[in-house]
């Protein structure tokens, strides 16, 4: 590859293998810091990944010894300002909604189960890509920083909606108020991160994990997906009713069936995703 190549299609390298897709940042240099471009790269790789049925499940990671800096608005699109570089109320929500926001839901929103393989510092808006995926594999090497307070900034990119899901209130504002670097291990212990491995074993076992997941019954991981997602925002009642309406769903797929008949063959079921 050509190292001037800033194309949107060489910052965001991708690839489809054995039913998952592999998206990967390529912005090295810089962290993987995230621009425009390769955000809406990104987007649109889980919206395909959603769409294709041959992609049963995603992995997001990066190259180099950074997962992802954060975002990097150098050359983002104008706003829509009322002239020049002068701000007004709402420009920078606008470009938070449609920026970083719309990254984090892609994630959350997307049909097939995603893998982050966490290969060094997540910081900012690169920890909660991280975080918004269904589940969190990190290097020994990785770093979780909320480094938001660091700048005098609010966290944004849903880290106040995803931080106290996945460890309450108090750790979260801890993560926040302070900004120190998360170790990987101490990630994992408090419920951040799946599992660490190894540097050298990561992609491996992000590998195995998930072909697992693309062998798996990828309608009823999606139903799983939402209902486990949308439990954390709904009272008891509406999230039991959801749940049965989503297996009544599911039961209108080859692979419940499929699963249903190998339990009663007692063999090993063979699930395609259908």
């Amino acid at each position: 590859m050509d190292p001037l190549d800033d194309s949107p299609d060489s910052l965001v390298l991708h690839a489809t293998d054995n039913g998952v897709s592999w998206i990967t940042l390529n912005r090295p240099a810089a962290m993987n810091a995230v621009t425009w471009d390769q955000r809406e790269r990104v987007i649109s790789l889980l919206g395909a990944a959603s769409a294709d049925p041959a992609v049963r499940a995603v992995v997001i990671t990066a190259t180099g010894k950074g997962f992802c800096a954060g975002a990097d608005l150098r050359g983002a699109p104008a706003t829509g300002t009322a002239s020049g570089s002068e701000r007004v109320a709402g420009d920078v929500a606008r470009t938070i909604r449609q920026g970083a926001q719309r990254l984090i839901t892609a994630v959350l929103d997307c049909e097939k189960p995603v893998v982050a393989a966490v290969n060094g510092t997540a910081a900012g808006l690169g920890t909660h890509l991280a975080l918004a995926c269904d589940l969190v594999l990190a290097a020994e090497s990785a770093k979780f920083i909320e480094v938001f307070v660091r700048r005098g900034l609010v966290p944004d990119g849903g880290g106040a909606y995803l931080l106290p899901r996945l460890v309450g209130p108090q750790r979260a504002k801890e993560l926040m108020f302070f900004g120190d670097a998360l170790r990987a291990s101490d990630a994992e212990r408090m419920g951040l991160v799946n599992r660490v491995v190894a540097d050298a074993e990561l992609a491996a076992t992000a590998k195995e994990w998930a072909e697992r997941l693309a062998a798996g019954p990828t309608r009823a991981l999606a139903l799983t997906k939402h209902l486990v997602n949308a439990s954390l925002d709904t009272d008891r009642s509406t999230a039991l009713a959801a749940e049965a309406w989503a297996q009544e769903i599911n039961m209108t797929t080859r692979d419940a069936n499929e699963g249903v008949a190998s339990f009663v063959e007692r063999r090993t079921p063979k699930y395609r995703g259908l």
